[in-house]
């Protein structure tokens, strides 16, 4: 098992800068391909990026490319999604997940935190 535990959400102007934490503890972080999703009201969850374990690749969604960036300490098994230039189309709940393959899919990944609002005003 691997718990999750996100941070860091919060209310912010569009243009505006917020950083997400995800602490993991449980089995051994590194083993493990993390991801950002996000999911607003009456909508379906969404991938927002996701980083390989050991190489550090990063995968984005096409609509945060340039303005998200993921990174990890697995010295302290958590990962970031540092936000920039937000939106107020970037409102949702997010959440951070684990998973073996780095995937924009769901349920490519095996555990998910309790998710983290981000409400971005106009």
């Amino acid at each position: 098992q691997v718990q999750l535990v996100e941070s860091g959400g919060g209310l912010v102007q569009a243009g505006g800068s917020l950083r997400l934490s995800c602490a993991a503890s449980g089995r051994t972080f590194s083993n493990y391909v993390m991801g950002w999703f996000r999911q607003a009201p009456g909508k379906e969850r969404e991938f927002v990026a996701a980083i390989s374990r050991i190489v550090l690749s990063t995968y984005y969604a096409d609509s945060v490319k340039g303005r998200f960036t993921i990174s990890r300490e697995n010295a302290k098994s958590t990962v970031y999604l540092q936000m920039d230039s937000l939106k107020p189309e970037d409102t949702a709940v997010y959440y951070c997940a684990a998973g073996r393959v780095a995937s924009p899919s769901p349920p490519a990944y095996d555990y998910w935190g309790q998710g983290t609002q981000v409400t971005v005003s106009s």
